[in-house]
C-alpha cells in the first residue's frame, strides 16, 4: 500500500474475525514499527504479544474485576477527565459508534456490553501490550516515544491488511495483565493494542472519526502570504 493510502485509510477496528494471526506476520509488523523515532535513540518500548488461553484469562479477569467494582489499577498516569473541546470530541466519536451499532441513549445493557468489549480487548485474536523500561519512569520523552511506536505499529498492521485499536481498557486491571502475560517487574504497562483481521460486517468498523482541519491545528510563522 502507498503511504498516503495507509494514513488516510486506517481506522480503529473494534470487531474482529476469530482467525489467528501468524506469528511471522506480527514479527514483520513490529520490525517496521520499531523504526519509529525515539529521544536520543533510547527505544524505551517493549512488546508482549498475547493470544490463545493467556489472552482469554486476561479478558475474563478484566471483566470480572470491573463488573465486581474493583478499582482500576492502570500503571501509567491517567490524568484529568477531558473537558471543553476535548470532551466534545470524546462524546462525538462515542455518538458515531453508538449510532453505527444501533445503541440507544437509554439502553443501559447495550452500553454496558460495549464498555465490556473494551475490557475483553474487543474480542481480537491478538493483544499487544506496550510497556516501557521502569528506569525511565517519570521521563516526559518516554511516553512520547511509546506513542510514536504504537502509531507506527497500527499503521504497519493496516498496510498488511490487519486492523488494530489502541486502548486502555485492556490494561485497567494491571495485576491480571501482569500475571497472565508474564510481564517483568522492570517494565511499566502503558497501553494495549487489539490486533486481528477486521470483520467487515461489524458496523462500528465503518466509523471514521472526525479530524481537525490543517487550518484549525496549525500556526505558520515566518511564511509569506
Amino acid at each position: 500500500m502507498l503511504f498516503d493510502d495507509v494514513i488516510l485509510g486506517r481506522r480503529s477496528i473494534r470487531g474482529y474475525k476469530p482467525d489467528p494471526v501468524p506469528r511471522a506476520l506480527i514479527e514483520e509488523i513490529i520490525g517496521l514499527a520499531i523504526r519509529a523515532p525515539s529521544s536520543m535513540n533510547t527505544q524505551p518500548w517493549n512488546f508482549y504479544v498475547i493470544t490463545g488461553e493467556p489472552l482469554n484469562k486476561i479478558r475474563a479477569g478484566n471483566t470480572e474485576r470491573m463488573v465486581a467494582g474493583v478499582p482500576q489499577s492502570r500503571e501509567f498516569r491517567t490524568g484529568q477527565a477531558f473537558a471543553g473541546q476535548h470532551r466534545d470530541r470524546q462524546v462525538g466519536v462515542a455518538k458515531q459508534l453508538f449510532s453505527a451499532m444501533g445503541i440507544a441513549r437509554d439502553d443501559k445493557d447495550m452500553r454496558q456490553d460495549w464498555v465490556l468489549r473494551g475490557f475483553r480487548q474487543f474480542d481480537a485474536p491478538v493483544c499487544i501490550i506496550v510497556t516501557y523500561d521502569r528506569v525511565l519512569d517519570g521521563s516526559d520523552d518516554t511516553p512520547f516515544d511509546c506513542g510514536a511506536v504504537a502509531t507506527a505499529l497500527v499503521n504497519a498492521a493496516w498496510s498488511r491488511g490487519l486492523g488494530a485499536v489502541i486502548n486502555s481498557q485492556g490494561i485497567m486491571q494491571s495485576p491480571v495483565v501482569r500475571e497472565h502475560a508474564g510481564i517483568a517487574d522492570d517494565q511499566v504497562i502503558m497501553k494495549s493494542i487489539a490486533l486481528g483481521w477486521p470483520d467487515e460486517t461489524f458496523p462500528a468498523n465503518a466509523v471514521v472519526s472526525e479530524r481537525k482541519s490543517v487550518e484549525e491545528a496549525t500556526v505558520f510563522v515566518g511564511f509569506d502570504g
